[in-house]
């Protein structure tokens, strides 16, 4: 086991755009700079329109392990390394962001599904970012308990 220091993210995966935008809007409403937001989900026709739409800047093309072509922008997609998804995919990064790698692997099946993940960079406010993720439909909405581990 190697200590690192890591940033503390909540994450949630919603069902469709849809959903996840009514999400990133209440994010947003409560607070939470858009530059403290992650989106990442497989490419598709909608995926590109929806998060310029929603961080304000265009996504990062970023090939994950066991799902293929998928889009991305935030602060999460850099903390877990573009050159480490496409061996490793999510289900062995998000280790690195606090969460155990059971978590790792239902955000891994939950976006291969079509999910969009939604993560917030935010320690201070952990509790409220989790409390509006499920509100909205964050499936397994989780805060990275395990700062420091990898």
């Amino acid at each position: 086991m190697v200590d690192a220091e890591t940033e503390r993210f909540t994450v949630g995966v919603f069902q469709d755009i849809a959903w996840a935008q009514k999400g990133v809007d209440a994010l947003k409403q409560a607070g939470f700079p858009v530059e403290s937001l992650t989106i990442l989900m497989k490419d598709g026709p909608d995926a590109p329109a929806f998060i310029e739409r929603a961080l304000g800047a265009a996504a990062e093309r970023v090939e994950l392990a066991g799902i293929g072509a998928a889009l991305g922008r935030g602060p999460l997609v850099a903390t877990l390394g573009a050159g480490d998804l496409p061996k490793l995919g999510l289900a062995r990064t998000m280790r690195r962001v606090g969460f155990q790698s059971h978590d790792g692997r239902i955000f891994d099946v939950l976006t291969g599904r079509g999910g969009v993940l939604v993560a917030v960079q935010s320690e201070s406010r952990a509790a409220d970012a989790l409390a509006i993720l499920h509100s909205y439909g964050g499936g397994n909405a989780a805060i990275g308990a395990w700062t420091g581990r990898v």
